[in-house]
């Protein structure tokens, strides 16, 4: 890939990760007004980033090859 490609990836993933950790906050925010415990943990959001390959190291991983 090319540096443009691989920028183009990272962006694509975060955008995925965006959308989905908005319908995580959702789903948070709309069982707590129902007074239900929370769907979705600091953990569940951390997963996120790591199943879309975007974490720090795996970016830094990506351009230095």
């Amino acid at each position: 890939m090319t540096p443009e490609q691989k920028a183009a990836y990272v962006t694509a993933q975060a955008a995925c990760a965006l959308a989905e950790t908005a319908g995580m906050q959702a789903e948070n925010q709309r069982r707590g007004r129902q007074g239900e415990p929370i769907a979705y943990t600091e953990i569940d959001f951390t997963n996120v980033i790591l199943r879309n390959g975007i974490h720090h190291n795996a970016v830094i991983k990506l351009f230095c090859h």
